[in-house]
Protein backbone atom coordinates (compact mmCIF):
# COMPACT_ATOMS: atom_id res chain seq x y z
CA UNK A 1 0.00 0.00 0.00
CA UNK A 2 1.37 2.79 -0.95
CA UNK A 3 1.05 6.78 0.47
CA UNK A 4 -1.48 7.49 -1.96
CA UNK A 5 -3.88 5.47 -0.95
CA UNK A 6 -3.43 6.14 2.54
CA UNK A 7 -4.11 10.15 1.92
CA UNK A 8 -8.04 10.39 0.74
CA UNK A 9 -8.82 11.89 -2.41
CA UNK A 10 -11.46 14.07 -0.63
CA UNK A 11 -8.87 16.17 1.04
CA UNK A 12 -6.93 16.78 -2.43
CA UNK A 13 -9.57 17.87 -4.29
CA UNK A 14 -11.86 19.10 -1.68
CA UNK A 15 -13.46 23.05 -2.81
CA UNK A 16 -12.62 24.07 0.60
CA UNK A 17 -8.49 23.19 0.09
CA UNK A 18 -8.96 24.38 -3.32
CA UNK A 19 -9.92 28.05 -2.14
CA UNK A 20 -7.44 28.11 0.49
CA UNK A 21 -4.57 27.36 -1.55
CA UNK A 22 -5.85 30.10 -3.94
CA UNK A 23 -6.21 32.83 -1.42
CA UNK A 24 -2.58 32.04 -0.11
CA UNK A 25 -0.75 32.12 -3.95
CA UNK A 26 -2.90 35.08 -4.28
CA UNK A 27 -1.64 37.49 -0.75
CA UNK A 28 1.59 39.32 -1.83
CA UNK A 29 4.83 38.31 0.50
CA UNK A 30 5.84 41.02 2.32
CA UNK A 31 8.87 41.60 0.86
CA UNK A 32 6.88 42.35 -2.63
CA UNK A 33 4.72 44.83 -0.45
CA UNK A 34 8.32 46.45 0.25
CA UNK A 35 9.63 46.20 -2.87
CA UNK A 36 6.21 48.15 -3.92
CA UNK A 37 6.31 50.76 -1.69
CA UNK A 38 10.02 51.46 -2.10
CA UNK A 39 9.19 51.77 -6.05
CA UNK A 40 6.28 53.98 -5.23
CA UNK A 41 8.43 55.93 -3.05
CA UNK A 42 11.43 56.33 -5.52
CA UNK A 43 8.81 57.33 -8.07
CA UNK A 44 7.39 60.22 -6.09
CA UNK A 45 10.67 61.42 -5.50
CA UNK A 46 11.82 61.25 -9.38
CA UNK A 47 8.34 62.93 -9.96
CA UNK A 48 9.24 65.67 -7.60
CA UNK A 49 12.39 66.08 -8.61
CA UNK A 50 11.31 66.45 -12.74
CA UNK A 51 8.97 68.94 -11.43
CA UNK A 52 10.99 71.14 -9.59
CA UNK A 53 13.62 70.80 -12.60
CA UNK A 54 10.80 71.69 -15.09
CA UNK A 55 9.54 74.72 -13.36
CA UNK A 56 11.05 78.49 -13.89
CA UNK A 57 10.11 81.73 -13.42
CA UNK A 58 7.74 82.65 -16.23
CA UNK A 59 9.11 85.90 -18.35
CA UNK A 60 7.01 88.33 -16.21
CA UNK A 61 8.89 87.92 -12.73
CA UNK A 62 11.97 87.69 -14.31
CA UNK A 63 11.29 91.34 -15.78
CA UNK A 64 9.79 92.12 -12.11
CA UNK A 65 13.26 91.09 -10.49
CA UNK A 66 15.09 93.03 -12.98
CA UNK A 67 12.46 96.23 -12.29
CA UNK A 68 13.05 95.48 -8.54
CA UNK A 69 17.07 95.46 -8.80
CA UNK A 70 16.56 98.55 -11.40
CA UNK A 71 15.03 100.34 -8.77
CA UNK A 72 17.24 99.34 -5.67
CA UNK A 73 20.33 100.63 -7.90
CA UNK A 74 18.42 103.73 -8.95
CA UNK A 75 17.41 104.47 -5.17
CA UNK A 76 21.50 103.68 -3.52
CA UNK A 77 22.21 106.11 -7.02
CA UNK A 78 19.95 108.78 -5.57
CA UNK A 79 20.55 108.32 -2.30
CA UNK A 80 24.21 109.13 -2.59
CA UNK A 81 23.91 111.66 -4.81
CA UNK A 82 25.54 113.11 -7.90
CA UNK A 83 27.80 116.28 -8.26
CA UNK A 84 26.90 116.76 -12.32
CA UNK A 85 23.55 119.16 -11.48
CA UNK A 86 25.42 121.47 -8.85
CA UNK A 87 28.52 122.00 -11.75
CA UNK A 88 25.60 122.94 -14.26
CA UNK A 89 24.04 125.41 -11.55
CA UNK A 90 27.16 126.78 -10.89
CA UNK A 91 28.02 127.05 -14.56
CA UNK A 92 24.54 128.58 -15.04
CA UNK A 93 25.49 131.35 -12.11
CA UNK A 94 28.37 132.09 -13.14
CA UNK A 95 27.19 133.03 -16.97
CA UNK A 96 24.43 135.16 -15.28
CA UNK A 97 27.19 137.01 -13.48
CA UNK A 98 29.44 137.57 -16.31
CA UNK A 99 26.47 138.70 -18.67
CA UNK A 100 24.83 140.79 -15.95
CA UNK A 101 26.30 143.75 -17.83
CA UNK A 102 26.74 142.48 -21.29
CA UNK A 103 23.29 141.65 -21.80
CA UNK A 104 20.59 144.02 -20.60
CA UNK A 105 17.70 142.16 -20.56
CA UNK A 106 19.01 139.86 -18.01
CA UNK A 107 20.14 142.92 -16.04
CA UNK A 108 16.58 145.13 -17.01
CA UNK A 109 14.24 142.24 -16.07
CA UNK A 110 15.84 141.62 -12.40
CA UNK A 111 15.70 145.13 -11.13
CA UNK A 112 11.78 145.65 -12.59
CA UNK A 113 11.48 142.59 -9.99
CA UNK A 114 13.37 143.57 -7.13
CA UNK A 115 13.67 147.58 -7.25
CA UNK A 116 9.62 147.72 -6.27
CA UNK A 117 10.01 144.78 -3.75
CA UNK A 118 13.10 144.36 -1.57
CA UNK A 119 14.82 148.25 -3.11
CA UNK A 120 11.66 149.52 -1.62
CA UNK A 121 12.31 148.19 1.75
CA UNK A 122 15.80 149.30 2.18
CA UNK A 123 14.87 152.77 0.73
CA UNK A 124 12.21 152.73 3.63
CA UNK A 125 15.34 151.66 6.12
CA UNK A 126 18.97 150.35 4.96
CA UNK A 127 19.69 148.55 8.32
CA UNK A 128 16.56 146.89 8.63
CA UNK A 129 15.10 146.60 5.71
CA UNK A 130 18.68 144.69 4.61
CA UNK A 131 18.53 142.06 7.53
CA UNK A 132 14.23 141.55 6.98
CA UNK A 133 15.60 140.40 3.08
CA UNK A 134 18.57 138.89 4.79
CA UNK A 135 16.29 136.52 7.17
CA UNK A 136 13.75 135.75 4.20
CA UNK A 137 16.38 134.63 2.10
CA UNK A 138 17.77 132.51 4.80
CA UNK A 139 14.31 130.93 6.26
CA UNK A 140 14.16 130.09 2.03
CA UNK A 141 17.43 128.34 1.69
CA UNK A 142 16.92 126.20 4.87
CA UNK A 143 13.39 125.43 3.64
CA UNK A 144 14.63 124.35 0.89
CA UNK A 145 17.44 122.61 2.24
CA UNK A 146 15.16 120.71 4.65
CA UNK A 147 12.64 119.34 1.49
CA UNK A 148 14.86 118.50 -1.15
CA UNK A 149 17.99 116.49 0.78
CA UNK A 150 17.42 113.08 2.53
CA UNK A 151 17.77 114.56 6.08
CA UNK A 152 17.42 110.94 7.17
CA UNK A 153 21.00 110.05 5.70
CA UNK A 154 22.20 113.14 6.63
CA UNK A 155 21.73 112.63 10.11
CA UNK A 156 22.97 109.04 10.29
CA UNK A 157 26.48 110.22 8.21
CA UNK A 158 26.76 112.70 10.20
CA UNK A 159 26.27 110.59 13.73
CA UNK A 160 28.88 108.28 11.94
CA UNK A 161 31.28 111.12 12.32
CA UNK A 162 30.29 112.31 15.63
CA UNK A 163 31.27 108.23 16.32
CA UNK A 164 34.65 108.17 14.19
CA UNK A 165 35.65 111.76 16.15
CA UNK A 166 35.06 109.68 19.43
CA UNK A 167 37.32 106.89 18.67
CA UNK A 168 39.78 109.23 17.20
CA UNK A 169 40.45 110.54 20.60
CA UNK A 170 40.55 107.23 22.49
CA UNK A 171 43.21 105.93 19.96
CA UNK A 172 45.46 108.31 19.92
CA UNK A 173 48.48 107.04 21.00
CA UNK A 174 47.36 104.02 18.45
CA UNK A 175 48.70 104.96 15.37
CA UNK A 176 47.80 102.15 12.96
CA UNK A 177 43.86 102.70 14.36
CA UNK A 178 43.99 106.16 13.87
CA UNK A 179 44.96 106.07 10.56
CA UNK A 180 41.95 103.21 9.72
CA UNK A 181 39.86 105.50 11.44
CA UNK A 182 41.26 108.76 9.34
CA UNK A 183 40.14 106.66 5.87
CA UNK A 184 36.54 105.62 7.09
CA UNK A 185 36.31 109.47 7.99
CA UNK A 186 37.33 110.86 4.56
CA UNK A 187 35.50 108.58 2.69
CA UNK A 188 32.12 109.88 4.13
CA UNK A 189 33.30 113.50 3.43
CA UNK A 190 32.42 113.17 -0.13
CA UNK A 191 28.56 111.42 0.60
CA UNK A 192 27.96 114.30 2.73
CA UNK A 193 28.45 117.11 0.42
CA UNK A 194 26.84 115.47 -2.36
CA UNK A 195 23.59 115.20 -0.48
CA UNK A 196 24.20 118.43 1.86
CA UNK A 197 24.72 120.83 -1.31
CA UNK A 198 21.96 119.87 -3.17
CA UNK A 199 20.06 122.33 -2.46
CA UNK A 200 22.45 124.98 -4.39
CA UNK A 201 20.52 123.22 -7.52
CA UNK A 202 17.28 125.54 -6.50
CA UNK A 203 19.29 128.09 -4.79
CA UNK A 204 22.72 128.74 -6.85
CA UNK A 205 20.47 130.87 -9.32
CA UNK A 206 18.65 132.97 -7.21
CA UNK A 207 21.30 134.01 -4.86
CA UNK A 208 23.65 134.64 -7.65
CA UNK A 209 20.71 137.56 -9.19
CA UNK A 210 20.44 138.68 -5.37
CA UNK A 211 23.98 139.18 -4.94
CA UNK A 212 24.28 141.18 -8.30
CA UNK A 213 20.79 143.09 -7.59
CA UNK A 214 22.86 144.36 -4.23
CA UNK A 215 25.82 144.79 -5.82
CA UNK A 216 23.74 147.69 -8.40
CA UNK A 217 21.51 149.14 -5.49
CA UNK A 218 24.25 149.90 -2.63
CA UNK A 219 26.86 151.12 -5.43
CA UNK A 220 23.85 153.86 -6.18
CA UNK A 221 23.99 155.15 -2.49
CA UNK A 222 26.47 157.23 -0.87
CA UNK A 223 27.83 157.23 2.57
CA UNK A 224 26.48 153.34 4.13
CA UNK A 225 26.55 153.01 6.93
CA UNK A 226 25.28 149.76 8.80
CA UNK A 227 25.16 150.20 12.81
CA UNK A 228 27.61 152.65 12.65
CA UNK A 229 30.33 150.19 12.51
CA UNK A 230 30.44 149.19 9.02
CA UNK A 231 30.08 150.24 5.33
CA UNK A 232 30.05 146.80 4.11
CA UNK A 233 26.78 145.10 2.98
CA UNK A 234 28.14 142.21 2.48
CA UNK A 235 29.64 141.64 5.85
CA UNK A 236 25.88 142.38 7.32
CA UNK A 237 24.61 139.90 5.05
CA UNK A 238 27.18 137.41 5.99
CA UNK A 239 26.77 137.87 9.94
CA UNK A 240 23.22 138.10 9.71
CA UNK A 241 22.64 135.25 7.58
CA UNK A 242 25.30 132.48 10.05
CA UNK A 243 22.89 133.79 12.87
CA UNK A 244 19.56 133.40 11.11
CA UNK A 245 20.52 129.91 9.68
CA UNK A 246 21.67 128.27 13.15
CA UNK A 247 18.47 129.43 14.95
CA UNK A 248 16.22 128.37 11.99
CA UNK A 249 17.71 124.83 11.64
CA UNK A 250 17.72 124.00 14.94
CA UNK A 251 14.08 125.23 15.06
CA UNK A 252 13.72 122.95 11.96
CA UNK A 253 15.83 119.98 13.06
CA UNK A 254 17.59 121.01 9.38
CA UNK A 255 20.79 118.89 9.05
Amino acid sequence: MTDEDIIPKSEETSPENKDIKEIKEAEPTPLSEDKSAKEEGTSALLGNKSAKEGISDPPENKSAKEEGTSALLGNKSAKEGSFMPMIVVMLASLAIAFLWDKVPAIKNSIHTILNPTAGALMNWNLTLGLVIIVFVITLVTTLVQKYTTDQKTLKELKAEQKEIQKQMKEFKSHPEKLMDLQKKQMALFPKQMKLGMRAIIYTGVPLIIFFRWFYDFFATIENVSFFGITKSWFLVYLVFALVFSAILRKWMDVV
